[in-house]
């Protein structure tokens, strides 16, 4: 007999017909790999190549959330690059975290020139993201704090969270809305004066919030309700048609 495997990373726009039985009978979902899984792959990827004594997998695995096996080759490989760049005869913990970093959020803009307002806005919206973390119970340790513009960002926070999580609370959605949100309260305390950096924030912490009332029940006023069903049609091979039982 002839075994037909097919792979995909958007099974929500695919026709409902390839999955009817006869077809496509038995679905296998493969995610992203966990912590462990991480470090396991970054192990196969480094195989071979020199590393410096201070390197630790373990915290590079912590760094990289939701990094696919292709992400993780890729931040070794640059990793490798960056040291031969340098005339290392091995790779350091240090580039390997630039890589990472590199991977994450795009290479550093050396030829953008910043004036000392802008560095000092970006430094007080960080600052605030570090110190929301910092304060409050919950939070994952804050790993790393720069305002060195990479890709679209005048600068970011980045942070080491000790183990992966398939489920969320309702308090670490509203710990991750404080960590949001605490770049631009920190532009209005400090500098009285709000700027267009905090846009990702608040595109990430509306889309958070959003979440947690239609999608998640957890608003006190509304109940324990979802609000909205996906009825999984295609809509231009490329959006999920939604009906909204909501007001806009």
């Amino acid at each position: 007999g002839i075994i037909i495997i097919a792979a995909t990373n958007r099974p929500d726009i695919l026709d409902p017909a390839l999955l009817r039985p006869g077809r496509f009978d038995r679905q296998v979902y493969v995610g992203v790999p966990d912590i462990k899984g991480r470090e396991a792959i970054l192990g196969i990827h480094t195989k071979g190549k020199p590393l410096e004594d201070d390197v630790d997998l373990k915290v590079v695995a912590r760094r990289t959330p939701g990094f696919t096996p292709a992400d993780l080759e890729n931040l070794v490989n640059e990793a490798a690059l960056l040291t031969a760049r340098k005339n290392l005869s091995k790779i350091p913990m240090e580039l390997i975290e630039e890589a990472s970093t590199k991977v994450i959020a795009g290479p550093e803009k050396k030829s953008r020139v910043i004036s000392e307002k802008e560095k000092k806005l970006t430094a007080y919206h960080e600052a605030g993201h570090a110190l929301t973390a910092r304060l409050l119970p919950g939070s994952d340790p804050v790993h790393m704090v720069t305002i060195i513009p990479r890709g679209r960002a005048g600068g970011f926070t980045m942070y080491l969270p000790e183990e992966d999580r398939s489920y969320m609370t309702k308090t670490d959605m509203e710990i991750q809305l404080v960590h949001m949100l605490g770049g631009r309260l920190a532009e209005k305390l400090v500098l009285e004066d709000i700027s267009t950096g905090a846009q990702n924030d608040l595109d990430r912490a509306t889309k958070i919030a959003r979440n947690m009332v239609t999608h998640y029940g957890m608003s006190d006023a509304l109940g324990p309700m979802t609000y909205g069903d996906d009825d999984n049609e295609v809509f231009i091979g490329r959006d999920l048609a939604r009906s909204r039982n909501y007001s806009e």
